[in-house]
This record gives structure tokens, C-alpha cells and sequence, in this order.
């Protein structure tokens, strides 16, 4: 087969962004049951080099910044094992109350998973 397929990307990362946040402690179900969505509303792709059909990829994720009402977070895509990227990118995600349908403040609980996660890295 071919290379990957450009949009591909965005779903890589939003696995990515996922698994990051599970491993502060903030479960987007979780999220979701506590009333708070995150629906992105920026993404931004640069891309490097090709990525191919059953590569094994790496995905790494790193919160920009202190979520407030937003939340950038940046992506690297490297092969399994190799220095070189093939990607990069930026999502900008934003806190919305489902009730309300409002864009909100970054729920306590998410701001300090945030920063004992910058405190580890």
C-alpha cells in the first residue's frame, strides 16, 4: 500500500490526546459525565516526511500550556524507533458546559492534572 493519508493525522492525534489525558487522571468520559465537552476548534498540520501502510508510529503529545477556556496541545509523529518526524501539529481544544452549550472556564480538577503533569515532565 501507500503512504498514509493526510487526514489521518488528526485522528492519530486524537488518540494520542486521549491517552495523554488518561494517563493525568482526566478520562474524557469522565469529562463527559462531569457535564464538560472539548471540541476543537483550531488544527494546524505540518508534514515532513511520509508516513506509510502498517508503519508503527509514535505520537508525541505535550500540553502547550495551563488549560484556561482553551487548551493548546502540540504533536510529533516519528516512526517506532527512528529521531526523524514526519509531523507536526497543534490542536486548540475548548471547554464547552453541555448544559449551556457555553464555552467555560478549564474545570479545577483539569487545571491541576495540568500542572502536576508539567511539574513530572
Amino acid at each position: 500500500m501507500g503512504v498514509a493519508y493526510h487526514t489521518h493525522y488528526l485522528d492519530y492525534f486524537e488518540e494520542a490526546r486521549t491517552e495523554a489525558l488518561r494517563s493525568v487522571g482526566l478520562p474524557y468520559k469522565s469529562l463527559e459525565d462531569g457535564g464538560i465537552i472539548m471540541p476543537v476548534v483550531e488544527a494546524t498540520l505540518r508534514y515532513r516526511a511520509s508516513a506509510y501502510y502498517d508503519d508503527l508510529l509514535e505520537i508525541e503529545t505535550v500540553f502547550a500550556e495551563l488549560p484556561r477556556v482553551r487548551v493548546p496541545i502540540d504533536y510529533t509523529v516519528r516512526r517506532t524507533g527512528e529521531e526523524a518526524v514526519l509531523a507536526t501539529g497543534r490542536v486548540v481544544l475548548c471547554f464547552v458546559d453541555t448544559e449551556r452549550g457555553r464555552p467555560v472556564p478549564a474545570p479545577e480538577v483539569v487545571r491541576a492534572a495540568f500542572e502536576t503533569a508539567a511539574e513530572a515532565a
